[in-house]
C-alpha cells in the first residue's frame, strides 16, 4: 500500500526564526554593499545630510533666539502711576498686595522722593527741579510680569487700570510683539523648509533606489520566476532606504555639532561684553533622536516608492 504525499506543516515559531534570519541577512548584504560603494553612499549622505542641516540650522537660531528672550534683562516693566494724594503707606500696601497675589513677579514701590532723586541723577536737570515749589512726580509701582505674551500683558495692564489710587498704567509691548512676530514667522519658516528639504530627501533616496533596482534587474526577474514574494523583492532596497536616511541624520548631526563648536567662542565673548553668561544650546537627546526617526521613515518611504513603481512595471 503506497501513501499519498503529505504537506509538511511549518510552525509559527520556525516561520518567525525564519524571518529574523532572512532580515539579519538583508542587513548584514546591506552593510556590505555600503562599504563595497563608499564613495557612492558618501555623497549620497553628504546630501541628504546637507538637506538636514539646512532646516536644523533654522530651528536652533529660533530655539537660542527664544532662550535669550526668556532670560532678557530688559523684560517688559507694566508701570503703575499714584494718585497725588496717595500715601506712601497706601501705595507700599497696594505693591505688597499685587506681590502676595503673584509671588512669580518681582512689584517694586517707588515713592515721589526716590522718583525724584533718580530723575534728577539721570536728566541733569537738578537745580531746575530744586526750584520748583513742590515734587511733580507721582509714586509709582513698577511689576515686572513672568508672563511676557504681549496679550496676557495687556490683559494684566486693564486689571491694573481698575485697582483704587492707579491714575495710569503704562507699559511697553511693541518690543515684545515683534518679538514674537518673529519667533512665529520663524516657525512657519521650519515648517515649511521641511517640507520642501523632507520632498527632495524623497526623490535623492528613490533616485538612489531606483538605480540600485535597475542594476538589480536581472536578479529580482529570477526571484520573481521562483516565486518569490514582493515582499521578499522590496526588503533589501527598503533596508537600503533606511541606511541612507540615518546616514543621511548623523551626516546632519555632525554638521550641526561642528558649526556649534565654531560659533560657541565668538557667541559667548559677545554675551560677556554685555554681562551675561550664555551658551548656544545643540539638538537635545529629544530632537536628536526625532531627526534620526524622521530621516530613517523618509528613507524608508522612498526606497517603499521607489520598489512599488519597478513591481508594478513588471507585473504589467
Amino acid at each position: 500500500m503506497t501513501s499519498g504525499a503529505r504537506a509538511a506543516v511549518t510552525r509559527p515559531r520556525d516561520r518567525f526564526r525564519a524571518w529574523m534570519a532572512n532580515h539579519r541577512r538583508v542587513l548584514g548584504e546591506t552593510l556590505v554593499g555600503f562599504r563595497r560603494d563608499w564613495g557612492t553612499s558618501l555623497m549620497t549622505w553628504l546630501v541628504l545630510g546637507i538637506a538636514l542641516v539646512l532646516p536644523l540650522f533654522l530651528y536652533l537660531l529660533l530655539m537660542n533666539a527664544a532662550s535669550i528672550s526668556g532670560g532678557f534683562e530688559g523684560k517688559p516693566r507694566i508701570s503703575l502711576y499714584l494718585d497725588s494724594g496717595y500715601s506712601a503707606q497706601s501705595g507700599k500696601a497696594l505693591a505688597q498686595r499685587l506681590a502676595d497675589g503673584n509671588p512669580a513677579e518681582l512689584v517694586v514701590y517707588i515713592s515721589p522722593e526716590e522718583a525724584l532723586a533718580e530723575f534728577q541723577s539721570r536728566s541733569g536737570f537738578g537745580d531746575v527741579l530744586n526750584s520748583l515749589p513742590s515734587n511733580p512726580l507721582p509714586g509709582l509701582i513698577e511689576v515686572t510680569p513672568s508672563d511676557i505674551e504681549p496679550g496676557a500683558l495687556r490683559r494684566r495692564a486693564s486689571e491694573y487700570e481698575s485697582l483704587p489710587g492707579v491714575s495710569m498704567v503704562v507699559m511697553d509691548v511693541a518690543w515684545i510683539e515683534r518679538l514674537f512676530a518673529l519667533l512665529s514667522l520663524g516657525e512657519r519658516l521650519v515648517v515649511a523648509l521641511s517640507l520642501v528639504l523632507a520632498v527632495g530627501m524623497l526623490l535623492v533616496i528613490g533616485n538612489t533606489i531606483r538605480l540600485a533596482i535597475e542594476n538589480r534587474r536581472a536578479e529580482i526577474e529570477v526571484v520573481k520566476l521562483v516565486g518569490g514574494t514582493d515582499g521578499f523583492v522590496r526588503r533589501p532596497f527598503l533596508y537600503m532606504g533606511l541606511g541612507y536616511g540615518l546616514g543621511g541624520a548623523l551626516t546632519a548631526w555632525l554638521l550641526v555639532q561642528i558649526s556649534l563648536w565654531f560659533l560657541r567662542g565668538p557667541v559667548e565673548l559677545l554675551a560677556q561684553s554685555y554681562q551675561n553668561a550664555y551658551s548656544l544650546q545643540g539638538l537635545g537627546v529629544i530632537e536628536t533622536l526625532g531627526v534620526f526617526v524622521a530621516s530613517g521613515l523618509l528613507g524608508i518611504i522612498g526606497a517603499a516608492l521607489a520598489v512599488n513603481k519597478h513591481l508594478r512595471e513588471m507585473d504589467s
